[in-house]
């Protein structure tokens, strides 16, 4: 059996990148770590909730240990605030700094594989594109012989989001962020099939209440939670992954196939 760390930027990114992944990995008998680099708060607010939710995911998830690097969240858009007092932004955080913490979890835990981020961080994000930098260089220093890259195909993007204008509903992404978002289907290495895994990847996503927003989206989201695991799983069915340092070819099935 075999150690590993997933890294994530905020609470919810665990279970929408990876969740069926990680519980597929627990129930094999693997040992799964998860990090996140912030806690979810913008400012100095005193709100634990993100980080309650956290652990309330990863308790569903089967997750062993749960850690978090303690920076501050970036936000999405063209505004970088600036640094909350007493605290940084992940996006501003010195890389080696934040690698060094992280290198010695995976030391600790004696990590086979860990998962990390695109270049791109999915979709421009800047605390995603900062957890690969932050994950590659960890990897190094801890020397973790295998690190995967979430990631979605690029392909799949358009298609949702074409449906969704189609339908007049809110789209996952702007169509200028799904034109080079994420990896394009040709480049993905690893396709996990987590149909398996549905009903815990269902019940963590429902942890995440704070990020569920008001309106449509928040109907939407309240149907998706109602939908029967079986259902819930043809719809979630995969997750992907690349491994940077193979060449495309035949689709892996298990993220701990080299």
């Amino acid at each position: 059996m075999a150690t590993l760390v997933a890294f994530h930027a905020h609470p919810d990114d665990e279970v929408v990148l990876t969740g069926g992944t990680l519980a597929a990995a627990v129930a094999a008998g693997h040992r799964v770590v998860l990090v996140t680099a912030t806690d979810g708060r913008m400012g100095t607010e005193d709100d634990d909730t993100r980080m309650n939710e956290l652990q309330s995911s990863a308790s569903i998830l089967g997750v062993h240990r749960v850690e978090c690097l303690g920076y501050a969240d970036s936000g999405y858009g063209p505004i970088f605030y600036p640094d909350p007092p007493g605290r940084v932004r992940f996006a501003r955080a010195e890389v080696e700094a934040a690698a060094q913490r992280l290198a010695a979890i995976l030391r600790d835990e004696d990590a086979q594989l860990l998962l990390s981020y695109q270049t791109n961080g999915g979709y421009g994000h800047r605390d995603h594109v900062q957890v690969h930098r932050v994950g590659k260089r960890a990897a190094e220093l801890a020397a973790t012989p295998r690190v995967l890259e979430v990631t979605m195909p690029r392909e799949l993007l358009v298609r949702v989001s074409n449906v969704c204008r189609l339908l007049r509903l809110p789209a996952p992404y702007d169509a200028e962020t799904v034109r080079t978002a994420y990896a394009p289907q040709a480049t993905i290495t690893h396709r996990i099939d987590v149909r398996a895994c549905a009903r815990q990847k269902r019940d963590a996503f429902a942890a995440h209440r704070s990020q569920i927003g008001g309106g449509l989206g928040a109907r939407l989201f309240g149907l998706v939670m109602l939908l029967p695991p079986r259902v819930f799983g043809l719809v979630f069915s995969h997750e992907w992954f690349v491994d940077p340092a193979a060449q495309p070819g035949p689709l892996r099935r298990n993220i701990f196939d080299g």
